[in-house]
């Protein structure tokens, strides 16, 4: 089977999901920072959701990875393309409480290194809300560059894409 591999970085490690994840996603879709993420309207929807990060290691050598700072869990950060993604997309979110010390731009740098060096695939873009202003900042510092001309599955969103190569 196919898991997620874990990375180390400077501060946080990313790390395959594991069952006791669904609480801390479900407690972060109920707070504003997720108003710029699709969220689930019930933990089975979530359930869902979670599983296929997890199962997209397995069926595309791709997912999502948790991140994990001091044995707690703080956000995800992900490489994937379910079927209504025009390309493969660098995803991440951040939970309350580890925001502003550069810990998804970490996240992020280090999901990005793996993508460029192991999956390799033909584009990466990330997919934003044309609102979330913060999100669009990260992806600008991680090399991103807007795409006004890239096809999106939601007309909210703009598209950052990225350097496949390093």
């Amino acid at each position: 089977m196919t898991t997620a591999p874990v990375i180390t970085g400077d501060r946080l490690r990313l790390r395959p999901h594991v069952m006791e994840d669904l609480e801390a996603f479900w407690a972060f879709f109920q707070t504003p920072r997720a108003q710029f993420v699709d969220g689930p309207d019930n933990k089975t929807h979530l359930w869902y959701g979670l599983a296929s990060e997890v199962g997209s290691w397995e069926l595309m050598g791709m997912g999502g990875w948790a991140i994990e700072v001091d044995g707690e869990i703080a956000g995800q950060v992900a490489i994937t393309q379910p079927p209504h993604f025009a390309e493969t997309e660098l995803g991440y979110i951040l939970f309350d409480g580890f925001e502003g010390r550069g810990l998804a731009c970490e996240a992020a740098a280090l999901a990005l290194a793996y993508t460029r060096q192991e999956i390799r695939p033909a584009s990466l873009v990330s997919y934003i809300h044309r609102d979330n202003a913060r999100s669009i900042a990260l992806a600008e510092r991680l090399g991103a560059a807007h795409d006004p001309d890239a096809r999106t599955h939601d007309p909210d969103d703009v598209v950052y894409r990225y350097e496949v190569a390093a």
